[in-house]
């Protein structure tokens, strides 16, 4: 590893191990998915959560208690607002969802994206 400045971290392969999530619960996605998430930064005391996300295809159902930042690296997702309004995100995009958001978050292929969640 080379030296880099100090308070600065990067998003490199190997710096974090992998957490890997099952989501099952019915009342939040139709088909049960496993994600994986590298977390390259936390800041608790502040709400802050910050790494490299993937999934395979999914539905899930949110209602967003927090702000995310999303970045989409590869595949191509769908967010539907609860008034069924959508719009598709794909490689290269950079979006807000906002606290408050209500409705669908689809990952219509294999997603990877970078994340900041600020709660």
């Amino acid at each position: 590893m080379t030296d880099q400045p100090t308070h600065v971290l990067t998003f490199e392969p190997g710096r974090t191990a992998p957490v890997e999530t099952l989501t099952d619960d019915p009342k939040a996605v139709d088909t049960p998915y496993r994600s994986t998430s590298w977390r390259h930064f936390s800041a608790p005391e502040r709400g802050a959560l910050a790494g490299i996300w993937e999934a395979e295809p999914h539905l899930e159902r949110c209602v967003c208690d927090y702000d995310e930042l999303c970045h989409i690296l590869e595949g191509e997702v769908r967010l539907t607002d609860a008034e069924g309004r959508a719009r598709r995100f794909g490689p290269g995009d950079s979006f807000v969802v906002e606290r408050g958001f209500r409705g669908t978050w689809e990952n219509l292929s294999f997603v990877r994206k970078v994340f900041f969640i600020l709660r």
